[in-house]
Protein backbone atom coordinates (compact mmCIF):
# COMPACT_ATOMS: atom_id res chain seq x y z
CA UNK A 1 0.00 0.00 0.00
CA UNK A 2 1.37 3.44 -1.04
CA UNK A 3 1.12 6.64 1.07
CA UNK A 4 -1.80 7.89 -0.02
CA UNK A 5 -3.86 4.65 -0.51
CA UNK A 6 -6.80 3.63 1.43
CA UNK A 7 -9.57 0.58 1.63
CA UNK A 8 -13.05 1.20 1.90
CA UNK A 9 -15.32 -0.64 3.69
CA UNK A 10 -19.17 -1.19 2.81
CA UNK A 11 -22.23 -1.33 3.79
CA UNK A 12 -24.48 -4.51 4.07
CA UNK A 13 -25.41 -5.09 -0.01
CA UNK A 14 -21.77 -4.25 -0.39
CA UNK A 15 -22.64 -1.25 -2.98
CA UNK A 16 -22.68 2.02 -0.54
CA UNK A 17 -19.49 3.09 0.89
CA UNK A 18 -19.83 3.87 4.27
CA UNK A 19 -15.73 4.13 5.49
CA UNK A 20 -12.89 5.11 4.42
CA UNK A 21 -9.88 2.95 5.71
CA UNK A 22 -6.43 4.67 6.70
CA UNK A 23 -3.47 3.07 8.70
CA UNK A 24 -3.43 7.16 9.78
CA UNK A 25 -5.73 9.99 10.16
CA UNK A 26 -4.41 13.57 10.17
CA UNK A 27 -6.71 16.02 11.70
CA UNK A 28 -5.60 19.60 10.55
CA UNK A 29 -4.12 20.46 7.59
CA UNK A 30 -1.66 23.79 8.90
CA UNK A 31 2.35 23.33 8.88
CA UNK A 32 1.53 21.03 11.80
CA UNK A 33 -0.22 18.50 9.91
CA UNK A 34 1.75 18.78 6.59
CA UNK A 35 4.90 18.52 8.63
CA UNK A 36 3.83 14.77 10.42
CA UNK A 37 2.32 14.13 6.41
CA UNK A 38 5.78 14.93 5.26
CA UNK A 39 7.30 12.76 7.94
CA UNK A 40 4.90 9.57 7.81
CA UNK A 41 5.85 9.69 3.70
CA UNK A 42 9.18 10.02 4.29
CA UNK A 43 8.95 6.43 6.32
CA UNK A 44 6.08 4.98 3.25
CA UNK A 45 3.21 5.43 5.66
CA UNK A 46 -0.21 5.21 4.46
CA UNK A 47 -2.19 8.52 5.54
CA UNK A 48 -4.55 11.17 4.98
CA UNK A 49 -5.02 14.82 5.66
CA UNK A 50 -8.28 16.01 6.52
CA UNK A 51 -8.41 20.05 6.33
CA UNK A 52 -11.53 22.25 7.04
CA UNK A 53 -10.25 25.27 4.84
CA UNK A 54 -10.83 25.86 1.36
CA UNK A 55 -7.42 25.58 0.19
CA UNK A 56 -3.82 24.48 2.02
CA UNK A 57 -2.73 27.81 4.12
CA UNK A 58 -5.91 29.31 4.50
CA UNK A 59 -5.32 29.46 7.89
CA UNK A 60 -2.22 31.93 7.61
CA UNK A 61 -4.60 34.12 4.63
CA UNK A 62 -7.46 34.59 7.02
CA UNK A 63 -5.52 36.57 9.64
CA UNK A 64 -5.16 40.16 9.64
CA UNK A 65 -3.72 42.13 6.28
CA UNK A 66 -1.15 43.59 7.35
CA UNK A 67 -0.13 40.82 9.37
CA UNK A 68 3.86 39.44 8.94
CA UNK A 69 5.83 36.68 10.59
CA UNK A 70 7.32 36.57 13.99
CA UNK A 71 10.01 34.55 12.33
CA UNK A 72 12.26 35.60 9.20
CA UNK A 73 12.43 33.73 6.01
CA UNK A 74 15.51 31.61 7.11
CA UNK A 75 13.35 29.81 10.43
CA UNK A 76 9.81 30.24 8.38
CA UNK A 77 10.33 27.06 6.42
CA UNK A 78 9.54 23.66 7.24
CA UNK A 79 11.73 20.34 6.88
CA UNK A 80 12.35 19.42 3.04
CA UNK A 81 11.49 22.78 1.64
CA UNK A 82 13.51 26.48 2.33
CA UNK A 83 11.28 29.64 1.58
CA UNK A 84 12.11 30.81 -1.54
CA UNK A 85 13.01 34.65 -0.02
CA UNK A 86 16.01 36.61 1.76
CA UNK A 87 16.93 35.14 4.67
CA UNK A 88 15.86 38.15 7.14
CA UNK A 89 12.57 38.91 5.25
CA UNK A 90 9.76 38.85 7.49
CA UNK A 91 6.95 37.48 4.81
CA UNK A 92 3.50 38.55 4.91
CA UNK A 93 0.48 35.58 5.85
CA UNK A 94 -0.19 35.61 2.55
CA UNK A 95 3.50 34.27 1.67
CA UNK A 96 3.33 31.63 4.13
CA UNK A 97 -0.07 30.49 2.97
CA UNK A 98 1.33 30.05 -0.51
CA UNK A 99 4.44 28.05 0.90
CA UNK A 100 2.15 26.07 2.64
CA UNK A 101 0.31 25.00 -0.20
CA UNK A 102 3.28 24.88 -2.57
CA UNK A 103 4.77 22.09 0.05
CA UNK A 104 1.76 20.13 -0.02
CA UNK A 105 1.81 20.18 -3.84
CA UNK A 106 5.32 19.24 -3.90
CA UNK A 107 5.58 16.25 -1.57
CA UNK A 108 2.49 15.07 -2.93
CA UNK A 109 0.66 15.24 0.80
CA UNK A 110 -2.93 13.61 0.33
CA UNK A 111 -4.85 16.52 1.70
CA UNK A 112 -8.49 16.99 1.51
CA UNK A 113 -9.79 20.19 1.65
CA UNK A 114 -13.20 21.38 2.73
CA UNK A 115 -13.80 18.27 5.13
CA UNK A 116 -14.85 19.79 8.73
CA UNK A 117 -14.74 16.79 10.98
CA UNK A 118 -17.48 16.40 13.68
CA UNK A 119 -16.21 13.79 15.90
CA UNK A 120 -13.25 11.24 16.78
CA UNK A 121 -14.11 8.26 18.72
CA UNK A 122 -13.05 4.94 19.13
CA UNK A 123 -14.97 1.14 17.48
CA UNK A 124 -13.12 -1.69 18.81
CA UNK A 125 -9.38 -1.24 18.71
CA UNK A 126 -9.81 1.57 15.46
CA UNK A 127 -10.24 5.09 15.61
CA UNK A 128 -13.58 6.79 14.14
CA UNK A 129 -13.44 10.23 12.54
CA UNK A 130 -16.66 11.35 11.44
CA UNK A 131 -17.43 14.76 9.01
CA UNK A 132 -20.36 15.21 7.77
CA UNK A 133 -22.07 11.98 6.10
CA UNK A 134 -18.20 11.18 5.65
CA UNK A 135 -16.96 8.69 7.68
CA UNK A 136 -13.21 7.11 8.56
CA UNK A 137 -11.20 4.64 10.42
CA UNK A 138 -8.21 4.47 11.00
CA UNK A 139 -5.36 2.69 13.52
CA UNK A 140 -3.43 5.70 14.56
CA UNK A 141 -4.92 9.62 14.28
CA UNK A 142 -2.70 12.36 14.69
CA UNK A 143 -5.04 15.87 15.75
CA UNK A 144 -2.38 18.50 14.31
CA UNK A 145 -4.25 21.65 15.40
CA UNK A 146 -3.14 24.25 17.63
CA UNK A 147 -4.59 24.86 21.02
CA UNK A 148 -6.46 28.12 20.44
CA UNK A 149 -9.59 26.97 17.89
CA UNK A 150 -12.64 29.18 19.11
CA UNK A 151 -12.47 32.67 19.50
CA UNK A 152 -13.18 33.47 23.44
CA UNK A 153 -15.69 36.46 24.43
CA UNK A 154 -16.40 36.76 27.60
CA UNK A 155 -20.12 36.60 28.52
CA UNK A 156 -20.92 40.45 28.78
CA UNK A 157 -20.17 41.30 25.26
CA UNK A 158 -23.40 40.39 24.85
CA UNK A 159 -24.78 43.08 26.93
CA UNK A 160 -22.63 45.72 25.07
CA UNK A 161 -24.61 48.22 23.11
CA UNK A 162 -25.92 47.16 20.14
CA UNK A 163 -24.31 50.06 18.30
CA UNK A 164 -21.00 48.98 18.83
CA UNK A 165 -18.92 47.27 16.31
CA UNK A 166 -17.72 44.03 18.06
CA UNK A 167 -15.36 42.31 16.44
CA UNK A 168 -12.88 39.17 17.27
CA UNK A 169 -9.35 39.52 16.76
CA UNK A 170 -9.67 35.99 14.02
CA UNK A 171 -12.51 37.98 12.20
CA UNK A 172 -10.35 41.48 12.03
CA UNK A 173 -8.65 41.79 8.67
CA UNK A 174 -8.19 46.08 8.35
CA UNK A 175 -9.67 49.44 9.89
CA UNK A 176 -12.30 49.58 6.94
CA UNK A 177 -14.73 46.95 9.06
CA UNK A 178 -14.78 49.62 12.26
CA UNK A 179 -17.17 52.93 12.32
CA UNK A 180 -16.48 56.28 13.04
CA UNK A 181 -15.47 56.91 16.34
CA UNK A 182 -12.70 55.65 19.14
CA UNK A 183 -11.65 51.88 19.07
CA UNK A 184 -11.50 49.77 22.17
CA UNK A 185 -8.83 46.93 22.05
CA UNK A 186 -9.74 44.33 24.95
CA UNK A 187 -6.40 42.37 25.15
CA UNK A 188 -2.71 43.75 25.54
CA UNK A 189 -1.03 40.31 23.94
CA UNK A 190 0.50 40.50 20.75
CA UNK A 191 -2.91 40.65 18.68
CA UNK A 192 -3.90 43.48 20.93
CA UNK A 193 -0.41 45.22 20.11
CA UNK A 194 -0.45 44.74 16.23
CA UNK A 195 -4.25 45.62 15.87
CA UNK A 196 -4.08 49.01 18.04
CA UNK A 197 -0.87 50.11 15.72
CA UNK A 198 -3.05 49.48 12.71
CA UNK A 199 -5.85 51.08 13.64
CA UNK A 200 -4.26 53.94 15.78
CA UNK A 201 -3.76 55.80 11.93
CA UNK A 202 -7.38 56.82 11.76
CA UNK A 203 -9.48 56.31 15.16
CA UNK A 204 -8.45 56.81 18.56
CA UNK A 205 -7.35 53.75 20.48
CA UNK A 206 -7.36 52.75 23.53
CA UNK A 207 -5.86 48.80 24.89
CA UNK A 208 -6.97 47.24 27.70
CA UNK A 209 -4.65 44.84 29.46
CA UNK A 210 -2.05 43.79 31.81
CA UNK A 211 1.58 44.21 30.84
CA UNK A 212 2.51 41.47 29.59
CA UNK A 213 6.16 42.27 28.80
CA UNK A 214 8.42 42.12 25.55
CA UNK A 215 10.96 41.05 23.86
CA UNK A 216 14.04 43.26 24.75
CA UNK A 217 15.57 43.41 21.42
CA UNK A 218 14.17 44.24 18.07
CA UNK A 219 13.65 41.35 15.93
CA UNK A 220 14.73 42.98 12.70
CA UNK A 221 17.91 45.30 14.55
CA UNK A 222 21.46 44.10 13.97
CA UNK A 223 22.05 41.94 16.47
CA UNK A 224 19.29 39.68 15.76
CA UNK A 225 20.33 40.11 11.92
CA UNK A 226 23.40 38.90 13.41
CA UNK A 227 22.76 35.89 15.27
CA UNK A 228 20.91 36.46 18.27
CA UNK A 229 17.35 35.30 17.21
CA UNK A 230 19.27 32.20 16.10
CA UNK A 231 20.44 31.84 19.55
CA UNK A 232 16.74 32.79 21.25
CA UNK A 233 14.62 31.01 18.66
CA UNK A 234 17.37 27.58 18.00
CA UNK A 235 18.68 27.76 21.85
CA UNK A 236 16.33 29.56 24.20
CA UNK A 237 12.93 27.89 22.62
CA UNK A 238 13.78 25.00 21.05
CA UNK A 239 16.63 23.33 23.03
CA UNK A 240 16.55 25.43 26.87
CA UNK A 241 12.41 25.61 27.49
CA UNK A 242 11.32 21.83 27.01
CA UNK A 243 9.66 19.42 28.90
CA UNK A 244 13.10 18.02 29.73
CA UNK A 245 14.89 20.46 31.21
CA UNK A 246 14.07 22.26 34.65
CA UNK A 247 13.68 25.81 33.87
CA UNK A 248 11.27 24.40 31.05
CA UNK A 249 9.31 22.64 33.13
CA UNK A 250 8.83 25.33 35.75
CA UNK A 251 7.99 27.67 32.52
CA UNK A 252 5.65 25.85 31.08
CA UNK A 253 2.66 25.97 33.28
CA UNK A 254 2.59 29.50 32.84
CA UNK A 255 3.62 29.66 29.35
CA UNK A 256 0.36 27.92 28.36
CA UNK A 257 -2.08 29.74 30.25
CA UNK A 258 -0.84 33.00 30.03
CA UNK A 259 1.28 33.47 26.90
CA UNK A 260 4.47 34.96 26.18
CA UNK A 261 5.46 38.73 25.53
CA UNK A 262 5.65 41.11 23.08
CA UNK A 263 7.52 40.55 20.10
CA UNK A 264 7.52 42.77 17.70
CA UNK A 265 6.07 45.87 19.11
CA UNK A 266 7.35 47.82 21.82
CA UNK A 267 5.81 49.90 24.69
CA UNK A 268 7.62 53.22 23.16
CA UNK A 269 5.97 52.48 19.46
CA UNK A 270 2.51 51.91 20.99
CA UNK A 271 2.87 55.25 23.33
CA UNK A 272 4.94 57.06 19.73
CA UNK A 273 1.69 55.86 18.24
CA UNK A 274 -0.67 56.92 20.84
CA UNK A 275 -2.44 53.91 21.76
CA UNK A 276 -3.57 54.98 24.86
CA UNK A 277 -3.27 51.79 27.81
CA UNK A 278 -6.25 51.46 30.02
CA UNK A 279 -6.51 48.83 32.77
CA UNK A 280 -8.67 45.25 31.78
CA UNK A 281 -12.34 44.99 30.80
CA UNK A 282 -14.42 43.94 33.84
CA UNK A 283 -17.59 44.34 32.59
CA UNK A 284 -20.73 46.28 31.12
CA UNK A 285 -22.21 49.67 32.44
CA UNK A 286 -25.03 51.09 30.77
CA UNK A 287 -24.12 49.49 27.35
CA UNK A 288 -20.14 50.37 27.45
CA UNK A 289 -17.19 48.60 28.34
CA UNK A 290 -16.77 48.60 32.29
CA UNK A 291 -12.72 48.93 33.19
CA UNK A 292 -11.11 47.57 36.46
CA UNK A 293 -10.71 51.05 37.74
CA UNK A 294 -14.46 52.29 37.25
CA UNK A 295 -13.80 54.48 34.30
CA UNK A 296 -16.42 53.64 31.87
CA UNK A 297 -15.22 53.53 27.94
CA UNK A 298 -17.76 55.65 25.49
CA UNK A 299 -16.01 53.77 22.52
CA UNK A 300 -17.95 53.06 18.80
CA UNK A 301 -15.58 49.66 18.14
CA UNK A 302 -14.44 46.79 20.43
CA UNK A 303 -11.70 44.69 19.18
CA UNK A 304 -11.57 41.23 21.38
CA UNK A 305 -8.02 40.14 21.41
CA UNK A 306 -8.77 37.99 24.16
CA UNK A 307 -7.78 34.58 22.36
CA UNK A 308 -9.13 31.31 22.31
CA UNK A 309 -10.18 28.05 23.40
CA UNK A 310 -9.03 24.43 22.44
CA UNK A 311 -11.95 23.84 21.07
CA UNK A 312 -11.43 20.07 21.08
CA UNK A 313 -15.30 19.29 22.60
CA UNK A 314 -15.43 17.22 19.19
CA UNK A 315 -13.08 14.38 20.71
CA UNK A 316 -15.27 12.22 22.32
CA UNK A 317 -12.34 10.35 24.00
CA UNK A 318 -11.43 10.93 27.76
CA UNK A 319 -8.09 12.46 27.05
CA UNK A 320 -9.53 15.85 27.55
CA UNK A 321 -7.69 17.46 30.71
CA UNK A 322 -8.65 20.98 32.62
CA UNK A 323 -5.95 23.54 29.90
CA UNK A 324 -4.86 20.93 27.37
CA UNK A 325 -4.89 17.37 26.14
CA UNK A 326 -3.59 14.60 28.47
CA UNK A 327 -0.34 13.84 26.35
CA UNK A 328 3.54 13.20 27.44
CA UNK A 329 5.17 15.64 24.09
CA UNK A 330 2.28 14.42 21.88
CA UNK A 331 1.46 11.32 22.74
CA UNK A 332 -1.08 10.04 24.74
CA UNK A 333 -0.55 6.96 26.82
CA UNK A 334 -3.91 6.54 28.01
CA UNK A 335 -4.73 6.34 24.29
CA UNK A 336 -2.56 4.38 22.07
CA UNK A 337 -2.24 5.51 18.42
CA UNK A 338 -3.56 8.88 19.04
CA UNK A 339 -1.34 11.95 19.27
CA UNK A 340 -1.26 15.61 18.69
CA UNK A 341 1.38 18.06 17.17
CA UNK A 342 1.05 21.69 17.23
CA UNK A 343 -0.14 22.47 21.06
CA UNK A 344 1.17 25.13 22.79
CA UNK A 345 4.65 24.22 24.52
CA UNK A 346 4.06 20.35 22.99
CA UNK A 347 7.19 19.58 24.08
CA UNK A 348 9.24 23.23 24.39
CA UNK A 349 8.70 26.50 23.15
CA UNK A 350 9.13 26.13 19.80
CA UNK A 351 6.71 23.37 19.44
CA UNK A 352 3.75 25.94 17.68
CA UNK A 353 6.18 28.00 15.73
CA UNK A 354 6.60 27.14 12.01
CA UNK A 355 10.96 26.10 12.82
CA UNK A 356 10.23 23.92 15.79
CA UNK A 357 7.49 21.65 14.74
CA UNK A 358 9.52 19.43 12.55
CA UNK A 359 11.19 18.14 15.23
CA UNK A 360 8.04 16.75 17.47
CA UNK A 361 5.99 15.92 13.78
CA UNK A 362 9.31 13.96 13.22
CA UNK A 363 8.94 12.02 16.45
CA UNK A 364 5.51 11.41 16.45
CA UNK A 365 5.96 9.97 12.65
CA UNK A 366 8.30 7.67 14.09
CA UNK A 367 6.67 6.69 16.79
CA UNK A 368 3.93 5.65 14.39
CA UNK A 369 5.84 3.58 12.26
CA UNK A 370 7.48 1.79 14.70
CA UNK A 371 4.00 1.04 16.07
CA UNK A 372 3.05 -0.44 12.65
CA UNK A 373 6.29 -2.67 12.78
CA UNK A 374 4.93 -3.67 16.62
CA UNK A 375 1.82 -4.44 15.74
CA UNK A 376 2.75 -6.33 11.85
CA UNK A 377 3.91 -9.89 13.52
CA UNK A 378 1.18 -10.21 15.94
CA UNK A 379 -1.51 -9.59 13.28
CA UNK A 380 0.45 -11.98 10.77
CA UNK A 381 0.02 -14.71 13.47
CA UNK A 382 -3.66 -13.64 14.36
CA UNK A 383 -4.23 -14.27 10.56
CA UNK A 384 -2.22 -17.54 10.68
CA UNK A 385 -3.61 -18.82 13.68
CA UNK A 386 -6.67 -17.85 11.58
CA UNK A 387 -6.56 -20.03 8.68
CA UNK A 388 -5.45 -23.06 10.70
CA UNK A 389 -9.04 -22.98 12.69
CA UNK A 390 -11.03 -22.82 9.49
CA UNK A 391 -8.47 -25.24 7.62
CA UNK A 392 -9.56 -27.88 10.75
CA UNK A 393 -13.75 -27.61 10.62
CA UNK A 394 -15.32 -30.25 9.38
CA UNK A 395 -16.83 -29.74 5.88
Amino acid sequence: MDGTAASRTTSGNGSVPTAERYETIIIGGGQSGLSVGYHLARRGRCFVILDASERVGDQWRSRWDSLRLFTPARYSSLDGMPFSAPPHVFVTKDAMGDYLEAYARRFDLPVHNGVRVDSLSTQGERFVVTAGSRRFEADHVVVAMANFQRPRVPEFAADLDPRIVQLHSVEYRNPSQLQDGPVLLVGAGNSGAEIALDVVGSHRTWMAGRDVGHVPFHIDGFAARHGLIRLVLRGLFHRVLTVRTPIGRKARPEMITKGGPLVRVKPKQLDAAAVERVPRVTGVRDGLPLLEDGRVMDVANVVWCTGFDPGFSWINLPVLGDIEPLHESGIVPGQPGLYFVGLEFLHSLSSTMIHGVGRDADRIAGHIAARVAQRAPQEGAMRSTAGELTRAQPA
